[in-house]
């Protein structure tokens, strides 16, 4: 990314379904490399996610986020039937919940990848299945790597969909939320099934401080083929 821009001349538009994009100004013939980002808050925290070429998506959530209603029944309602069976088969209310708000996350975080929104694609329409893999300690020390296991998106409505074409990742951040990243995957550097997402995660807390906390306590791998 060239560094030489000026932030201050950066401009910003909406798609046809509202999310915020970043509208170039090619100058002097120079085209600069798609810029894509996502943004996310809760009460405490807010996400951006910033990458290059490729479209992006972020959701944050708090891990003791209170569910008013009854999981089982919400999920029946909002999530597709595989989903449904994987919360239900757990007894631990507790555990469940947590379950619930990382499919929530990971679910959302996709949607936004895709910039259409909730009502454009409902939750309903598409399936996050959990795949074992085979990458753990396979990198090494000082980049954090999933507990051998990959979200991969499977379409309920047409087989065809190519949803493979997208990477998840899902993190724990600050002890006290989870964060999922979904990404489509780079064809510029080839785009192949189970190539690492490389992230780099920094904490910013503005006018104070501004540190990369990739690859320490602060930013923990829970799914996701991942580099930081």
């Amino acid at each position: 990314m060239n560094c030489d821009i000026n932030p201050r001349s950066l401009k910003f538009r909406k798609n046809i379904y509202g999310k915020p994009e970043v509208e170039w100004q090619n100058e002097d013939n120079v085209s600069p490399p798609p810029l894509h980002f996502n943004i996310s808050h809760t009460s405490s925290m807010i996400a951006c996610g910033v990458t290059v070429n490729v479209p992006i998506g972020i959701d944050v959530e708090e891990k003791q986020r209170k569910i008013k209603n009854n999981i089982t029944a919400f999920a029946q309602r909002y999530f597709s039937p595989y989903e449904v069976k994987l919360l239900t088969a757990i007894s631990d209310p507790e555990v469940q919940c947590q379950e619930f708000i990382k499919l929530w996350t990971l679910k959302e975080a996709y949607v936004k990848a895709l910039g259409k929104g909730f009502s454009a694609v409902p939750f309903k329409t598409f399936t996050i299945q959990f795949r074992a893999t085979a990458t753990r300690n396979l990198h090494p020390p000082g980049i954090s790597v999933s507990e051998g296991s990959e979200e991969i998106v499977e379409s309920s409505n047409d087989p065809t969909n190519l949803t493979n074409n997208w990477q998840l990742a899902l993190l724990e951040v600050a002890g006290s939320h989870y964060a999922a990243i979904c990404m489509e995957k780079d064809k510029t550097v080839g785009g192949e099934a189970n190539m690492p997402m490389k992230l780099t995660v920094w904490k910013t807390i503005p006018f104070v401080e501004d540190v990369c906390v990739s690859g320490t306590d602060a930013v923990l791998a829970l799914g996701g083929i991942i580099e930081q």
